[in-house]
């Protein structure tokens, strides 16, 4: 039997409040977040992991200490491997899992696939739309760390692939509990970038557009539907609407909302501690009524086949990026994962 690994990469978490500030140092220490030289991204970063290690420890708290982030991508890892299984009989198929932030680090995967001597690698980012700021920096890291066997194929964005789409549309239509739109604007929430990082030629939140329009065409019971981004930092100007400012306009206009988190495969503090508490006590406090929130897709049946869908697509192409699903990158997006090197 042919080898297959299947490589899951995402961010990372913090296990424990004794990991948070270096998390925070590894996370600012990257040159796709401070764009800066070494010798002052460095120090930089230090200095932003104490100022904000405090705060990020009581957000923490509140998930019991830690992420669970690595929990989340270990139960989709086992789901994968599953659907591949059964998929693709003729190979042996193992699923890694490849943080850039904090263990199990893109180190860690590397040296384990190449232990794997796989046929087959297929790389697959658990961002589903494409940013340097977030796929780029972590095929960054694997090319520098992987010296293993297999061809290699890079699976950049799946940002309209009909299996994600058709999962958040009905994911949705559960929180909204049969009552559909009336009465609720449903807010496509993302995790925002500074505007520097977008006028560059980043993808990222046109691929969040191309997401919600995919979603909302099959929700016609929610006519009334925008895209927010949330999770500003620093004092940079960052893309928008913020979150926050369109809970404060649904308040105002007296109307309540539906928030789905589309940037988000998995819960953690952006979806636990941002949308589960900090925003629902902003819409109390403006009266936006009733505040619902979709989950995020987690080890849902229909996003995992797509992804494995994605994987079996990827093998019976030349090695490289692409993306899974119809999405093409616009040519005046420069930062394009499709024309980035695998």
């Amino acid at each position: 039997m042919k080898r297959l690994a299947v490589v899951l990469f995402n961010l990372g978490g913090p296990d424990g409040p004794q990991a948070v500030r270096p998390f925070l140092f590894n996370l600012f220490r990257d040159p796709a977040i401070l764009a800066a030289p070494a010798v002052v991204r460095y120090p930089l970063a230090a200095l932003i992991a104490v100022r904000r290690a405090k705060a990020a420890q009581a957000n923490y708290g509140l998930m019991g200490g830690g992420s669970p982030i690595l929990p989340a991508t270990q139960a989709q890892a086992r789901a994968l491997e599953a659907a591949l299984r059964a998929a693709l009989p003729g190979y042996e198929t193992k699923a890694f899992i490849a943080m850039r932030y904090w263990p199990p680090l893109t180190e860690d995967a590397a040296a384990s696939v190449a232990a794997f001597t796989p046929d087959e690698v297929v790389l697959l980012p658990l961002y589903p739309q494409y940013s340097t700021t977030t796929t780029a920096s972590s095929l960054a890291a694997w090319r520098a760390a992987y010296r293993g066997k297999g061809r290699i194929r890079t699976i950049c964005c799946y940002p309209d692939a009909e299996g994600l789409v058709a999962a958040h549309a009905r994911i949705i239509e559960a929180t909204a509990d049969g009552d559909g739109g009336k009465g609720v604007r449903l807010l496509f929430s993302a995790h925002g970038l500074p505007e520097r990082v977008v006028a560059a030629g980043d993808p990222y939140p046109a691929q969040v557009a191309a997401t919600a329009a995919a979603i909302a065409a099959k929700l016609p019971g929610f006519p009334d539907w925008t895209i927010c981004y949330q999770s500003r930092v620093g004092p940079l100007r960052w893309i928008g609407p913020s979150t926050e400012d369109e809970i404060r306009r649904a308040g105002r206009e007296g109307k309540g909302v539906l928030i789905a988190p589309i940037a988000f495969v998995s819960e953690h503090v952006e979806t636990l501690v941002e949308l589960d508490h900090d925003y629902r006590r902003l819409a109390g406090e403006v009266g936006c009524t009733p505040y619902l929130r979709a989950p995020a897709l987690g080890v849902d049946s229909g996003f995992v086949a797509a992804l494995s869908i994605a994987v079996e697509a990827a093998l019976q192409r030349a090695p490289g990026p692409a993306p899974a699903g119809p999405w093409r990158c616009p040519g005046a997006l420069g930062k394009c994962g499709s024309r980035s090197a695998a």
